[in-house]
């Protein structure tokens, strides 16, 4: 057996396996269609992701948590459905079957027999879930920003009663030292009017922030304006009097101790949580979690208009696994050390999150690309014996058969010869090089248009198994089951080189083709010449 007639026979099976991998690769796509595996896959994915290891993802709380993020309308509108009933009808039977396939599954910890892996009794779930969305709808899902701004409102509140506390202390101290000084009451009674004016103004400051109208550094400014219209009208009515000249320097230390740096107020008032504390606001035991609590209980103040939307975070943190908290915990500490402000922490917590998912989903595709691969080398082993795709028989039949060698090297290198001419007309930068790139729906439509000539040695026809083990329905004997065993090896080495997928053999036929014709056709080839070619060839 010379060189050429080796290259033939290898290019053979090449494109035998190229033929057995496209139906394969399109039985394997339909099955994990119908049955959701990616979707299956990435929502355990996300379970695992919150977790933080396989084990503790089978918790109830943990699948709660995930299907409270599923239910989020960022992550509802990735898994859009097309409406309408013919539009559905496949989607349906889809449904139908992939709900039969998850009902003889081991029921979900905490669901009942009818809750779906995808949560209330959802029939689909996305296939893929960026990283942003993700971190976003978690943090949502948390309440995380909403705790914050609860928790600013009540420090804010707290700081606003000590500020008119100071003040109030002072004309109560003043009304006290000037009482047996008739003159001096309507002044002591304007300040005290001036000073409710005041409160209504702090007041209403507040009311501004917990009404998002304005943000914190605004409002503390507002604070520090507001004082110093009462500081200029008690400088402006206060009697020549030490008395007073004194309370009017004790409100001015107050302005000047508080507000002289509104950043260094804020910072010393902790109106602004840090990123350890908004953190710490999911950790049940914490303190910042306890005066998150006690803010949303105190029905009088301003902080319990938020009550409902807050009592359901509460409610959600109170069964959060200890195993997501520790990972907020050290993903808090990550981002920590680069942030300045609270909102450049959330920011960067989200951030952090955001390149852990993404780290946490490249594994998950690893462990999903094995599986898959798994999956076709048994759908290859299954083909391989459906197809009867023998492969030592193969290898008798090629090297015997030079008819059938020449029609199937003729119609590989045509496959080949075309897909490299589109992919030349697409990209006029191309060398005419086999791109892997190239999209299997355009192979295997080549593909087909090929098998119209060739008659591959495959198959339970009488030809082929007449060939393959010298028996024909016509002959007067029984079926030599025997001699199926010899067909075993045969059926191995077929099923996993199917398992090897088409692109695996596209790239390998491109090979093949490119040593046997000894170089590839120019760049500057033009389709006018292929044209002229394939004219002068017919």
């Amino acid at each position: 057996m010379n060189l050429p007639v080796i290259f033939d026979l290898a290019l053979g099976l090449v494109f035998t396996y190229l033929i057995l991998s496209l139906l394969a690769s399109e039985i394997q796509e339909l099955i994990a269609t119908v049955l959701q595996w990616r979707a299956e896959h990435l929502k355990k994915s996300v379970e695992i992701f919150l977790a933080g290891d396989v084990l503790d993802s089978e918790d109830q709380n943990v699948i709660e948590l995930a299907n409270n993020i599923y239910s989020h309308p960022l992550v509802k509108n990735i898994n859009q459905e097309a409406k309408g009933f013919l539009v559905t009808l496949p989607r349906r039977l889809t449904w139908g079957i992939g709900s039969l396939y998850r009902s003889v599954k081991t029921a979900r910890p905490g669901g009942d027999q009818e809750e779906t892996i995808f949560g209330e009794r959802k029939r689909s779930g996305p296939s893929y879930i960026p990283s942003e969305i993700f971190a976003t709808t978690l943090m949502e899902t948390l309440q995380l920003p909403t705790l914050v701004q609860t928790l600013t409102e009540s420090r804010l509140e707290k700081f606003k009663n000590a500020q008119l506390a100071k003040i109030e202390q002072v004309l109560v101290e003043l009304q006290q030292q000037a009482n047996e000084d008739e003159p001096s009451a309507p002044f002591i009674n304007t300040m005290f009017q001036q000073y409710a004016e005041t409160q209504a103004d702090f007041e209403q400051i507040t009311w501004n922030f917990q009404n998002q109208k304005a943000d914190l550094k605004t409002s503390v400014t507002r604070l520090a304006e507001s004082l110093d219209r009462y500081i200029e009208v008690f400088q402006t009515e206060m009697p020549k009097q030490d008395v007073f000249d004194k309370a009017l320097r004790k409100i001015k230390f107050v302005k000047k101790d508080i507000f002289a740096d509104i950043e260094q107020a804020i910072l010393s008032g902790g109106l602004r949580p840090n990123l350890n504390e908004v953190v710490e606001s999911v950790r049940r035991d914490s303190a910042i979690y306890n005066e998150i609590k006690e803010a949303v209980k105190d029905k009088e103040s301003a902080t319990h208009q938020g009550f409902i939307n807050i009592a359901e975070s509460i409610d959600l943190i109170e069964k959060l696994p200890k195993s997501v908290v520790e990972n907020l915990t050290v993903l808090g500490k990550r981002a920590q050390s680069r942030i300045q402000t609270t909102e450049e922490g959330i920011h960067t917590l989200q951030k952090e999150i955001e390149r852990t998912f993404d780290s946490s989903m490249e594994r998950a595709s690893g462990v999903y690309k094995r599986n898959a691969k798994g999956v076709a080398i048994m759908l290859g082993l299954s083909l391989a014996i459906i197809a009867n795709a023998d492969a030592f028989h193969m290898i008798s039949r090629l090297s015997k058969d030079s008819a059938l060698r020449e029609t199937i090297t003729n119609n590989a290198g045509e496959i080949l010869l075309k897909n490299q001419n589109n992919q030349a007309f697409a990209n006029p930068n191309s060398q005419g090089e086999p791109d892997n790139s190239a999209t299997l729906d355009v192979i295997r439509e080549q593909a087909d248009r090929a098998l119209d000539n060739v008659a591959l040695p495959i198959g339970w026809s009488d030809v082929n198994l007449n060939q393959q083990i010298a028996w024909t329905p016509n002959k007067n004997q029984s079926f030599p089951f025997l001699r199926i065993l010899y067909m075993i090896p045969g059926w191995i080495f077929s099923g996993i080189a199917i398992g090897m997928g088409a692109p695996f053999w596209f790239d390998l036929l491109g090979k093949f083709v490119n040593v046997r014709n000894v170089g590839r056709r120019p760049a500057s080839y033009s389709r006018s010449q292929v044209d002229n070619d394939e004219n002068v060839g017919g």
